[in-house]
């Protein structure tokens, strides 16, 4: 009994042969039968017909036979996964075989079907089977070239596909991980700032609850959404400066300055969220006497989104965190799956301004078709506009 451990790894021979590839086989043999009868007739004359006929037929039968033997080979002995250098010694071998077997085949049908041949007619002694031989030989060798390197091609084209395949199912993990990390961001916050006005006053803290819930709806129905208006994202803002100004009270002043046109851009949902969320959290909310935040959008001349939101202090990236936080980054993570390199985000110190940090978003506006959106008006939204 062989050992397992000797046998020689196979592959499954898979399907078999499609009609692409017998057509392909008969119409590339059939015409080296046409070669080779032009060939007979040039060099041995008329007279030798009835012998050009059944030598090219034959030849061409026996290359069709030893082609598909090889194919065989090939597929079954798992040949095609073997390295170059092995592979080649395995085909060394096959094809010699294959040519001289093939030849012997040829010398036995030809004696039946033309066992009495004029003197001077077909040919003479083995010398001239040896060259049938060699020229078999590289006929083998160049439809082995053919096949292996379909092979490899198709191969290559499937490595590939699942390349892809991979790479948009990873970035789409990644995605799903993202904002996995929001949603609960949102739910902690908010809960936290209604933990604080229960106490003092229940029906601020009832109007939390109602903005909280409008937030948490925003975000389960949204967060597997690719891009949303941005009419749409800032009533979400809109509750969100509500809850933090319940918190915060007058230490908390910002204003809106929203172009109309602007509305119906499309960007990543919770993206001016995170943004006013960041410039709260680092320019209001640490400093005793409060300050301001600021988000404009419009169009600009080459018809796209440029939104910013400013907010006070001194922008300083710490250089073991590459210039931004957890939220920052995926972000930027976000509106890469969302527009490319064609997204522009910057965050730093606002150059026209003293102790002001600007963060400046610029989009290509994508194909929207949202109708009017109803926002509340500016006077309502903020305690104290400056």
């Amino acid at each position: 009994m062989q050992n397992s451990s000797t046998s020689p790894r196979t592959e499954p021979a898979g399907p078999p042969p499609s009609r692409y590839y017998w057509r392909t086989q008969l119409l590339s043999w059939g015409a080296y039968a046409v070669f080779n009868l032009i060939l007979f007739k040039s060099f041995a004359g008329k007279s030798a017909g009835a012998w050009a006929w059944v030598m090219s037929g034959v030849i061409a039968g026996a290359l069709l036979g030893a082609s598909h033997l090889l194919r065989l080979l090939l597929r079954r002995q798992g040949w095609l996964r073997l390295p170059p250098l092995a592979l080649l010694g395995r085909l060394l071998l096959a094809n010699a075989a294959l040519a001289v077997g093939s030849e012997v085949a040829i010398g036995l049908v030809t004696w039946v079907l033309l066992p009495r041949q004029p003197a001077g007619q077909g040919p003479q002694g083995w010398l001239p089977y040896l060259g049938y031989a060699l020229n078999m030989n590289i006929m083998l060798w160049l439809w082995s070239a053919a096949y292996i390197g379909w092979h490899y091609l198709q191969r290559s084209r499937r490595a590939e596909v699942e390349k892809w395949r991979l790479t948009a199912a990873v970035r789409e993990a990644e995605l799903n991980t993202l904002r996995a990390q929001l949603n609960p961001h949102f739910l902690f916050n908010g809960l936290n700032n209604i933990r604080g006005l229960v106490s003092e006053d229940p029906g601020r803290a009832r109007q939390a609850l109602a903005h909280l819930a409008e937030l948490l709806r925003y975000v389960m129905q949204h967060s597997a959404t690719p891009l949303v208006p941005l009419g749409q994202e800032l009533e979400i803002v809109a509750d969100y400066l509500a809850l933090e100004a319940l918190q915060l009270e007058d230490r908390l002043r910002y204003a809106l300055d929203v172009a109309p046109a602007a509305r119906a851009a499309q960007l990543p949902p919770l993206t001016v969220q995170l943004l006013v969320e960041n410039a709260i959290k680092h320019g209001v909310a640490s400093r005793p006497a409060g300050g301001y935040v600021a988000i404009t959008a419009q169009l600009d001349a080459a018809g796209w989104l440029c939104l910013t939101v400013r907010n006070p202090g001194r922008y300083a990236p710490a250089p073991a965190a590459g210039g931004s936080g957890l939220g920052l980054r995926g972000l930027r993570e976000r509106l890469a799956q969302a527009f490319g390199p064609a997204a522009v985000f910057s965050l730093d110190n606002d150059p026209n301004a003293a102790d002001t940090v600007l963060a400046a978003l610029r989009l290509p506006v994508a194909a929207a078709s949202a109708g009017p959106l109803a926002f509340s008006p500016l006077s309502t939204l903020s305690p104290a506009v400056q």
